[in-house]
């Protein structure tokens, strides 16, 4: 099989780390090689989070490099923006439609780029979806991530119950029911 890429990129705190182990567990489970790697600097104060998730039969690196990744899934749109250019030019960026202003945008030295969905996709097969809003019909706006990697799941060779052995063995217990309503609202929309 040849080497796959995906890129998680999100703001610190929105579950950037979590959604990467989740990928990592589904896809040893299934026998292939995989390495993961995290870049997550300035995390904490609201900084972006970058995680890489590469398999195949036989992985040798953990980073994927500038225009070769598969699948680019983006918490947030300003991330999805900074890092479109790792993508191949068959590749999908599933983006959560949100906003998070970075602390110069916060503090008035920087703007917020208008249309970044529009410009994305205009170079870039794109998938955005409105993953806070589907977490709050959901009643638990923690839940998010899980609908956007339901949303990418549909772009990667692992069955729905796959996905839904490795969640019910991630998550905390209390949480099983609710990440496995968000990750199949995903794989609807």
């Amino acid at each position: 099989m040849e080497t796959k890429n995906i890129m998680i990129v999100g703001v610190g705190g929105q579950g950037t780390l979590l959604t990467s182990r989740i990928l990592g567990k589904i896809i040893l489970n299934a026998g292939y090689d995989v390495k993961l790697s995290e870049v997550h600097g300035m995390a904490q104060r609201g900084g972006s989070v970058v995680t890489f998730v590469r398999y195949g039969d036989k992985v040798y690196e953990p980073i994927v490099e500038e225009g070769s990744a598969d699948v680019l899934i983006a918490f947030e749109r300003l991330e999805a923006l900074r890092y479109a250019h790792f993508l191949k030019k068959d590749g999908v960026i599933i983006i959560n439609d949100q906003r998070i202003d970075p602390m110069p945008v916060v503090i008035g030295k920087e703007k917020y780029p208008e249309n970044i969905i529009e410009t994305l996709s205009k170079e870039y097969n794109v998938i955005s979806v409105d993953a806070l809003e589907e977490s709050r019909e959901l009643g638990n706006l923690k839940v998010f991530n899980v609908i956007v990697l339901g949303v990418a799941a549909k772009h990667m060779d692992f069955s729905k119950e796959d996905w839904h052995d490795v969640i019910k063995t991630t998550v905390p217990e209390k949480t099983v029911d609710v990440n496995l309503e968000a990750f199949n609202r995903g794989f609807e929309l």
